[in-house]
């Protein structure tokens, strides 16, 4: 058994006087597995599971093509060349090298705050999935989809793994953005799976990627939280390719303190089953994904479920929905600074607003894509409302994307109360998306930029992905542009 290594160099095993091996340990355990597991250990549920993932990926993806962010982060991109070249999703005509296609990639899937959360808190897909399909299409020989499903699934897994190592990783973030931390090193495992490395070279990977990870929560509800998983999917590619070409770093940085351990303060890292020894299951066999009807932030899912629920009360005694009857509004959510924000004034900063969502609910009786336009946000109706939101945070409310739950209560001016609580919203991993309203939010979202060919052809190959002899198929689909398709049907016609 070994205890967490020391940060002078030595590793020491409990019992012993004399300093052992550095493979012995934590971070061996990560790159024997990452080697080892083969498309033979997934099953089906773990399939099906992650096969949702990726549909969900690409559609928030597609989306996210169209925002301000991702075509500043592009026009950036755009300025690097190479002779390996990745392509963009949702653009026919544009390629980057395979590190900033995964980049760029990467940023548009967390544009909107719209891709799926997992349990402890993290946005698991969005760094592994854009850095794989770069990765894949730059690739000398091509992988099939059930590689690509591997090493998907390993990227997932060594998240879930991470974050097990602390009990603060199960509530909602303080500090830093999760998928900044554990994403890169995600991205760097799974792209050392489709690359083919050897066990030290995992270890290498996993330890480069750590040179990488980390962002400040403080720049959530901005810009720049979109560039935290970004960067996950690109430096989790480069950190694989360096420990490919021979680059090392701390082949113990799993079992130190100062090491991966830097990020958590209750830091207990345990070792990874050996694949091979029958005693290895997925986490994600038992952790389901949770999977977002709006794009905001998670924990605005309770908030605005509570709040069409209480005004379908008030609604029903009073006959309409009145603004001018209301005196108060009342929310009771978990503590948690980043997501109280009174008055937005961007996108950004409304997707991480209880205020905001549940108000937009009250008013709208939905919320949407086009809820957090600058138009929605500046309306006077919606500025008014906000003015009468309180916010309580009872104790029994936990910061726990697991245990939280949203009341939001609605008093008018002749001393009415409509209140309502939400404790598990529909999409949630104890309530999760029907099949049938995944692939129609994924239809709807990628519809914005593909033409009809290119999301049928997406949900077809996604559907049978371990059955795709070569993972490419993907890329030709995500390609077709709504664009491209009236340029071709005009040709055509001339």
């Amino acid at each position: 058994m070994l205890r967490k290594s020391l940060c002078g160099g030595l590793f020491f095993s409990l019992g012993l006087t004399g300093p052992v091996s550095p493979f012995q340990g934590i971070t061996e355990s990560f790159g024997a597995a990452i080697h080892a597991l083969s498309t033979t250990q997934l099953t089906d549920g773990v399939i099906n599971r992650s096969k949702r993932m990726m549909l969900d990926t690409l559609g928030v993806g597609l989306l996210g093509t169209r925002t301000a962010v991702f075509n500043k982060a592009l026009k950036y991109s755009q300025s690097f060349q190479s002779e390996e070249r990745s392509s963009v999703w949702g653009k026919s005509e544009i390629s980057l090298p395979p590190n900033y296609a995964a980049f760029v990639n990467g940023i548009a899937v967390h544009s909107m705050d719209f891709d799926d959360t997992w349990h402890p808190a993290t946005h698991p897909s969005g760094a592994v999935l854009p850095a794989l399909l770069a990765l894949a299409e730059a690739l000398p020989s091509q992988r099939s989809g059930l590689e690509l499903l591997l090493a998907f699934n390993i990227g997932i897994e060594v998240q879930g793994r991470l974050m097990r190592f602390s009990r603060e990783a199960y509530n909602i973030p303080e500090r830093f953005h999760p998928p900044s931390v554990v994403g890169v090193m995600g991205s760097a495992a799974a792209s050392a799976k489709l690359l083919g490395l050897s066990p030290a070279q995992c270890i290498h990977a996993l330890a480069i990627a750590a040179s990488s990870a980390g962002a400040p929560l403080a720049n959530a509800a901005t810009q720049t939280k979109p560039l935290h998983i970004g960067n996950a999917a690109r430096r989790g590619l480069e950190a694989a390719q360096l420990a490919q070409m021979g680059l090392e770093g701390n082949p113990a940085i799993l079992d130190m303190d100062c090491g991966f351990g830097v990020y958590y303060k209750d830091y207990s890292p345990s070792a990874m089953a050996d694949p091979g020894a029958g005693g290895f299951k997925w986490i994600l066999e038992d952790q389901d994904i949770a999977f977002k009807r709006i794009p905001a932030h998670l924990g605005m899912h309770w908030v605005v479920d509570a709040a069409l629920a209480a005004r379908e009360k008030f609604e029903n005694t009073a006959g309409n929905f009145d603004l001018s009857q209301i005196r108060q509004v009342t929310l009771r959510v978990p503590p948690s600074k980043y997501i109280d924000c009174p008055l937005p004034a961007t996108e950004h900063q409304a997707r991480h607003s209880f205020q905001f969502n549940a108000c937009s609910a009250l008013l709208d009786d939905k919320v949407t894509v086009a809820s957090f336009s600058e138009a929605q946000i500046s309306r006077p109706a919606l500025r008014e409302l906000l003015s009468k939101v309180r916010v309580e945070t009872p104790r029994d409310n936990q910061p726990s994307f697991d245990k939280m739950y949203c009341e939001v209560e609605i008093e008018t001016d002749q001393g009415q109360n409509y209140a309502a609580r939400c404790d598990t919203f529909y999409g949630h991993w104890r309530k999760p998306l029907s099949h049938k309203d995944l692939v129609e939010k994924f239809t709807v979202n990628a519809s914005s930029v593909l033409c009809s060919e290119g999301v049928e052809g997406v949900i077809d190959v996604i559907g049978n992905i371990e059955r795709e002899r070569e993972c490419s198929s993907l890329g030709s689909y995500l390609r077709m542009t709504s664009a491209q398709h009236k340029q071709l049907y005009s040709a055509r016609i001339m």
